[in-house]
């Protein structure tokens, strides 16, 4: 058994080609970006996160073989990530066009490619142990290739490893029976407000929180809102808000991820759930001032803004 639990990040890693423009282009004309960046995203971004507040992260996912997992794999070697899986030979790792607007807002155009060779003999012959945080996201599911070696897997994991998943943006894309089976496996729901209210409703956030809570039934749901911060909700009783922090916003690609790294991480640490969503809050609003995806600070500096902004 490890001294201490590893996260394990299933959210398929692809690489984004990040270009920064005032708005997007009507179609059949070109618009010209302010600045560009090619680097590791997707599930790297929860990986790197967790992994720069001092927890031992591992990727679970298929890398591939030619110049794009070139790249992914030289970010997960700097971050001291490991990726035990072998990678398929024939096949390069996906990409992602990520254009990032004047105010923030990015938007996504996507093609897959090595993440979705995955298969479920991959996954189990990795050693699990118990408290290990296994960290999933809707495109685990999404795509038919994958998702049913992800769910075959899923079904045999035991109780004490401790399932995070984040649905994302095409949370109404996947499966309603397969999706009703991993909540129902999910210790901690995460997602933002807009996929929320897909799920449970156009009500209250705090309301959303508690109605999501018992469709888990387990550990806890954490909501973000933006400007508005984040909600959690650990029992049935009450949800609690925890304000954002003000920030400039340069790009919210990943920011998401950010939050999620940072809080599963704290709360591996036995950080209490109040100053582990704050200090996920902090790590979000400092993310969102760089353009880039993965751009989480490390845990001191998340701790020298806490005494501050809390």
């Amino acid at each position: 058994m490890t001294s201490s639990p590893r996260f394990l990040g299933l959210d398929t890693i692809m690489i984004d080609v990040v270009l920064k423009v005032a708005a997007l282009p009507e179609r059949g004309l070109d618009e010209l970006a302010a600045s560009q960046l090619v680097t590791a995203g997707g599930g790297f971004n929860a990986l790197s996160a967790a992994a720069r507040q001092g927890m031992t992260a591992t990727y679970l996912g298929q890398l591939g073989s030619g110049p794009f997992a070139d790249i992914a794999r030289r970010a997960l070697q700097e971050e001291g990530i490991d990726a035990p899986i072998a990678p398929k030979t024939d096949v390069d790792l996906g990409l992602c066009l990520v254009l990032v607007e004047h105010d923030g807002e990015r938007t996504f155009v996507t093609s897959p490619g090595a993440e979705g060779r995955l298969r479920a003999s991959d996954l189990a012959a990795v050693e699990l142990f118990d408290g290990d945080v296994l960290f999933m996201s809707g495109y685990d599911f999404v795509y038919p290739e994958i998702a049913g070696e992800v769910i075959t897997w899923l079904r045999t994991l035991s109780d004490a490893i401790c399932v995070a998943f984040d649905p994302g943006p095409r949370v109404m894309d996947i499966p309603l029976e397969l999706l009703n089976e991993v909540l129902a496996r999910t210790d901690w729901f995460l997602c933002n407000a807009h996929e929320a209210r897909s799920l449970a409703g156009d009500f209250d956030v705090s309301q959303v929180a508690q109605r999501l809570l018992a469709r888990t039934g387990r550990r806890g749901v954490v909501i973000r809102d933006g400007a508005e911060g984040c909600y959690v909700a650990r029992t049935k009783e009450s949800t609690l808000h925890v304000r954002a922090v003000p920030t400039e916003v340069v790009d919210t690609n990943g920011a998401g991820d950010v939050h999620n790294g940072v809080l599963l991480a704290e709360i591996s640490r036995g950080t209490n759930l109040l100053e582990a969503a704050q200090r996920a809050n902090i790590a979000a609003s400092i993310a969102i001032g760089q353009l880039g995806p993965a751009t989480c600070p490390g845990r001191d500096v998340v701790s020298a803004a806490l005494a501050k902004v809390y």
